[in-house]
């Protein structure tokens, strides 16, 4: 038995779920591409400053959960924790302001924090992450809402919530943290000393914390979505009616301020029943002001990420068992059996051979293992079996076994 074993906070994904993982990608592919999103790719890891500019300084990812190093001219490198400040930094570098916009991109891949491991949760995470830059048009908004929870919906996550708020443009936000911080320093004794060590920095962060104590004072704290200008009112009036014209149902949440500094008005985040105490499933919102933040022309933005973990954890287990058109079995033959599955295989179908060693028996129950619809027999004549009826039928020529083939897989 080896010794090693994957790092805490990682897992190997084995074949059966790795296809899980792959169609589940192409499932989003295909949902944001109908909607003009186009596939975008950046590098698994960026400069630290990146993060701490984009996300925030006074966060949990950056102030505790990213994986930091030094290469060897000594710059500081950080493994992306999210995706939103790698894709402004694309935007900015490659002059993406000069095309038509907005731009609308999508991505998926690996991502990393060092968070505690829990169910679903992992130090090395994949997420499907889609964004939208170039344009406030509360369209947009709602648009990006829609098609998370349509991939949510054809993923079978289940029944889920929909959380919606706003935290209005950055003078109204500094306003209200102003004042928060006002309510807060007049019960101070009351919050966790977590909440009263961020309390200058990052004082919304308190509606997130566990803490009994802080949780009673937050119940009775002003609230931001009250505190809206009208502009920023009247948007998120917008993104309410296109919502409610859709049909999907939402609560709004004043106490939703996600996890990451660079929010600005609409904020929403989809929880799932089936997730218990951990029930995020994934969600996002608008970022006005990050692509000015990053060096970049005034750009608003918004977007979301997914994580896969916890949408496969929430659609809970599927069929582990593989799946083929046809299974080639080889009494003797093995020769023609090859060139037989190179043309089935170039023809457009899943094609597997034996390839073990095994008896006739023994191969009849790998092609059920398999889920192969039809399995041919190669010996010293050839027999097509319907695996659905049972009925089995001989072929006088490998064309005829083709024939017969694409028959019962028609």
């Amino acid at each position: 038995m080896s010794k090693f074993q994957v790092p805490r906070g990682t897992l190997d994904v084995l074949p059966p779920d790795a296809r899980r993982r792959l169609r589940l990608v192409e499932m989003a592919g295909d949902v944001l591409g109908r909607a003009g999103y186009e596939p975008m790719e950046t590098p698994v890891f960026e400069d630290t400053e990146l993060f701490a500019r984009g996300v925030g300084e006074s966060t949990d990812i950056v102030q505790k959960e990213m994986f930091t190093f030094e290469d060897k001219a000594g710059r500081s490198l950080t493994l992306r924790p999210e995706a939103t400040a790698g894709i402004c930094r694309a935007y900015v570098e490659h002059g993406m302001h000069k095309l038509p916009q907005p731009v609308k991109v999508w991505t998926a891949g690996p991502f990393f924090r060092h968070e505690a491991p829990q169910a679903g949760r992992f130090r090395q995470f994949t997420q499907i992450d889609a964004e939208a830059l170039g344009s406030d048009d509360p369209t947009l908004d709602a648009e990006l809402i829609l098609l998370l929870a349509e991939i949510y919906e054809r993923a079978g996550t289940g029944p889920s919530r929909l959380r919606l708020s706003s935290l209005g443009t950055p003078g109204t936000r500094a306003d209200y943290i102003d004042e928060l911080k006002g309510y807060l320093r007049t019960r101070e004794g009351e919050l966790s000393e977590e909440v009263r060590g961020r309390l200058e920095q990052n004082p919304l962060r308190a509606f997130d914390a566990d803490h009994p104590g802080t949780q009673a004072v937050m119940a009775e704290a002003p609230r931001l979505v009250d505190r809206l200008t009208a502009e920023d009112a009247e948007h998120f009036a917008e993104v309410r009616g296109l919502l409610d014209a859709a049909g999907l149902p939402y609560e709004i949440d004043p106490t939703l301020v996600r996890g990451l500094d660079y929010y600005t008005r609409t904020v929403f985040e989809f929880e799932s029943e089936r997730l218990g105490a951990q029930a995020a499933l994934g969600g996002g919102g608008r970022y006005d002001g990050l692509v000015e933040e990053l060096g970049g022309p005034p750009t608003p933005g918004v977007g979301w990420a997914a994580g896969i973990e916890r949408m496969l954890l929430a659609a809970g287990e599927a069929d582990r068992s593989g799946h083929a058109d046809v299974f080639l079995a080889v009494p003797d033959g093995r020769h023609d059996a090859f060139l037989l599955a190179q043309r089935l295989r170039k023809a457009g179908l899943r094609t597997e051979m034996e390839q073990a060693g095994r008896s006739m028996k023994g191969q009849l129950k790998q092609a059920n293992r398999i889920g192969a619809r039809v399995v041919v027999i190669m010996g010293n004549t050839i027999e097509v079996k319907d695996m659905d009826t049972g009925e089995q039928r001989p072929a006088e020529s490998t064309e005829q076994a083709i024939q017969m083939v694409d028959e019962l897989l028609a």
